[in-house]
């Protein structure tokens, strides 16, 4: 069997390593503010095969002694993803090995794989870091009880994980959750998501969550929104004012939902952005 091939990139006293949990099924009628062939369009034009289909990515963060993983896939939840534990296990590291959780949000392909089959905590030597908003959401009954059925399964996923490493969670705050980490505040998609920057005198890179979910039609269409945004207003201002932001400072990105590179930077195009994938870093583990 081939090994996976791992894109990193030195940040840093951090190496960041872009982990794949596989794709998901998500269909482009789910999008507003487009048209499905014009979304097909550009996902054909930017090479991607299967235009209804999202990849999933967490990222491994080594240095400084510690090992921490922002978010966790789906656990193979919903027959998707699944693949995040073989792949970290073949890049040579076994969850009580990480030390940090740093949960961008609580969408089942962000926090299903933090607990097994029978619902116990897989990181046993993990602290989880999650914005205070977050934990307010998922645990309010007016929200669960507004939700549809399948958003209500979402709800009690979330309440399963805040229960289970209660004794473990950690609320952000503005503070850095370790010299050279900081979060950063990104609402809209849901209440208190999280992206986490790390800096050093060369370079920063900025893990955005899930700010776009087809990256190469949200780039160039930032008013674009998604079903599984929770203020899709909101998460349209985030999008545009962070999209402008890393283009001007030319900030190396990450994001849950990229391709397998995993990193790239944004460059302004005529109706929006255009995402370029970088493949500096390639390692095979």
């Amino acid at each position: 069997m081939n090994q996976p091939t791992f894109f990193s990139r030195q940040i840093g006293d951090f190496l960041v390593t872009a982990v794949s949990d596989g794709n998901m099924a998500a269909s482009l009628d789910l999008l507003s503010g487009i048209g499905k062939p014009a979304a097909e369009a550009i996902q054909h034009s930017a090479g991607v095969d299967e235009p209804g289909i999202i990849h999933i990515n967490c990222y491994l963060i080594r240095g400084r002694g510690r090992t921490m993983l922002v978010d966790s896939g789906t656990g193979g939840l919903n027959n998707a993803g699944g693949r995040l534990s073989q792949n970290l296990r073949a890049a040579g590291v076994s969850p009580d090995d990480i030390d940090t959780l740093l949960i961008t949000h609580c969408h089942p392909d962000h926090i299903g794989g933090l607990l097994d089959d029978q619902g116990l905590v897989v990181y046993k030597n993990a602290r989880l870091y999650l914005h205070a908003l977050e934990a307010e959401y998922w645990r309010d009954d007016h929200h669960f009880n507004e939700a549809s059925e399948r958003g209500q399964r979402n709800f009690l996923l979330a309440r399963r994980v805040l229960d289970a490493y209660a004794s473990r969670l950690h609320i952000i705050s503005e503070d850095e959750i370790t010299e050279g980490i900081r979060p950063v505040w990104l609402p809209g998609h849901t209440p208190g998501h999280t992206g986490f920057q790390i800096d050093s005198t060369e370079t920063s890179l900025l893990i955005w969550g899930d700010v776009v979910h087809f990256p190469h039609i949200q780039s160039a269409h930032p008013a674009v929104s998604i079903m599984f945004d929770c203020n899709s207003a909101q998460a349209e201002q985030t999008r545009a004012e962070i999209l402008r932001h890393v283009a001007r400072e030319n900030l190396l990105v990450a994001g849950m939902h990229f391709g397998t590179q995993g990193f790239a930077y944004i460059h302004p195009s005529e109706s929006g952005y255009s995402i370029k994938y970088t493949q500096a870093g390639l390692a095979d583990d």
